[in-house]
């Protein structure tokens, strides 16, 4: 692949930028991964500004060794809220409250909100409403950047900008208003064996964004493998998936379940179980304490 080909992406990178830091973000936790999704570079907390000065050289150097550029914005005056995975039909339904929308490969977008109000519980049903995936991480490919994934090799796609609208805030209001917030009911905790009939089609949790998103090990820069595996058990059981066939996924994903065997699997599975079930007795228990209280 030659290296001019995605040469040009930085006023796009800074576009998008620019768009985060219109609501405030003066802040990004900056990653690069490798096609495999391995983490190969981390620094916290970067300016705004530095970080602007310094993307033409990091898109040149990610183009040169295919590297995923990657950041997390933070610092927004509202809530963000990251709304992945959505096909052309779910991007229309949300961009006139989007402030950013993204292409990240051909038929996928994403988009970003910012929400006042806006707490957990309100930004899951937000998900779930807009049919987005219930994993987003809050962290994104930077815009103009090359999206190196081995299944799009060797015409690997370039990260864009469909539409930014700076300094947008919407309300919860609005969003209910226009139909993407799932009512607290269809948002509640699913069972590990039974799938929840208004629950988005069947699928498994992406292993590569549980490892991504999982804290530095022990005196080390490496992500923790462990937490990866119990958080990518606890997805997997929330969306439906049963314990066996969470353990045999988990045997396919983990290379360090393949090394330590099923023993280790199995028990990890049902360490995640465990607490799914805990979370559905809280949660039956606060609907329960709710009721009395209507008494």
């Amino acid at each position: 692949m030659r290296l001019e080909k995605h040469g040009r992406g930085v006023e796009q990178a800074w576009q998008m930028l620019d768009t985060f830091a219109s609501l405030g973000v003066d802040q990004f936790d900056l990653t690069r991964t490798d096609m495999d999704g391995q983490k190969r570079f981390y620094r916290a907390a970067q300016g705004w500004k530095e970080l602007r000065s310094w993307m033409p050289s990091l898109l040149r150097s990610a183009i040169l060794y295919r590297h995923n550029l990657i950041v997390r914005p933070k610092g927004c005056t509202a809530e963000l809220v990251q709304l992945d995975d959505l096909q052309a039909s779910g991007i229309e339904r949300v961009r006139d409250v989007a402030f950013l929308v993204l292409i990240t490969s051909a038929g996928n977008h994403q988009a970003w909100l910012a929400v006042g109000g806006c707490d957990p519980d309100f930004a899951r049903q937000l998900r779930q409403g807009s049919g987005a995936d219930p994993s987003a991480s809050g962290a994104t490919r930077v815009a103009g950047s090359v999206n190196f994934k081995r299944r799009y090799a060797p015409e690997f796609p370039t990260v864009e900008v469909l539409q930014a609208n700076p300094q947008r805030i919407v309300t919860r209001g609005e969003l209910e208003s226009a139909g993407l917030v799932a009512t607290p009911e269809s948002n509640a905790v699913i069972h590990p064996d039974r799938v929840h009939p208004n629950w988005r089609t069947k699928a498994w949790p992406s292993y590569e964004r549980c490892l991504h998103n999982a804290p530095p090990a022990h005196q080390s820069n490496r992500p923790d493998v462990s937490r990866a595996d119990f958080t990518f058990c606890l997805l997997a059981l929330d969306w439906g998936w049963s314990i066996e066939e969470t353990c045999g996924r988990l045997l396919e994903v983990s290379p360090k379940a393949r090394e330590n065997g099923e023993v280790y699997a199995r028990r990890t599975t049902q360490r995640a179980a465990a607490a799914v079930d805990r979370r559905t007795a809280n949660f039956k228990h606060g609907r329960n304490v709710a009721s009395n209280c209507r008494r």
